[in-house]
């Protein structure tokens, strides 16, 4: 690719910072490139479904990803996957925690639409996306606006009730108002159901990284 950024004539090369913009661009085009979803990956490509657990947040997610919502190629996985632990990390949220939410919400799929009327990858309903000046159609947007909504959440309980992550989750999706009104997570199958799912999610997600972690500490002593 950088070959055409190159001179392949006699004529006198142009001047380094000439060049600049042709590379940017160029990088800007590589960017937007895709892996095409198809039934057998690249060899290495597999590690995102069926490898070890993995020492980096974002690999592990994307793995997460790949098993639940297969029609994700590998390399958007990765990509939503660091746009969500950014997103978590700005808004001082667990990584590991917003992310199996999302999981649970919709696989990842920015284009996920349920019944209740939720759009997009962080199922935002259309008026709270709206209250919250969120695009819900809009990957980065959406899952930067529910990291902070969550985390306003988490904030508001953390002093009020004994597990405020089961009652953010419950706020999120059942509303606020509910929690409220139950003092505490209320006693909707679907709400504690919810909540149960995306604790399995999270557990799983924290394994995968803690045993890769200590597995790469301990090759790192006997080195």
């Amino acid at each position: 690719m950088l070959c055409a950024c190159t001179s392949t004539t006699s004529e006198r090369p142009a001047p380094q910072h000439a060049l600049y913009p042709r590379i940017e661009r160029i990088a800007i085009v590589a960017r937007s490139w895709h892996l095409q979803a198809r039934s057998t990956p690249p060899t290495a490509l597999w590690l995102l479904r069926d490898g070890a657990p993995f020492s980096q947040a974002n690999l592990a997610v994307a793995r997460s990803i790949q098993h639940s919502n297969r029609s994700l190629a590998p390399f958007d996985a990765l990509q939503l996957a660091d746009l969500a632990i950014s997103a978590a990390r700005e808004a001082d949220l667990d990584p590991d925690f917003f992310c199996a939410t999302i999981l649970q919400e919709s696989a990842f799929d920015p284009n996920a639409f349920s019944s209740a009327g939720a759009v997009g990858i962080a199922q935002f309903e259309i008026s709270t996306a709206d209250a919250n000046g969120v695009d819900p159609f809009d990957p980065q947007s959406a899952l930067r606006g529910a990291a902070l909504l969550i985390s306003d959440y988490l904030n508001r309980y953390r002093n009020v009730y004994p597990d405020p992550y089961a009652a953010a989750l419950a706020a999120y999706n059942a509303g606020p108002e509910a929690v409220s009104a139950y003092h505490g997570v209320p006693p909707y199958v679907e709400t504690r159901d919810y909540i149960g799912y995306v604790y399995e999610r999270w557990a799983r997600l924290l394994s995968d990284t803690s045993t890769s972690s200590v597995q790469v500490k301990f090759r790192r002593r006997r080195v």
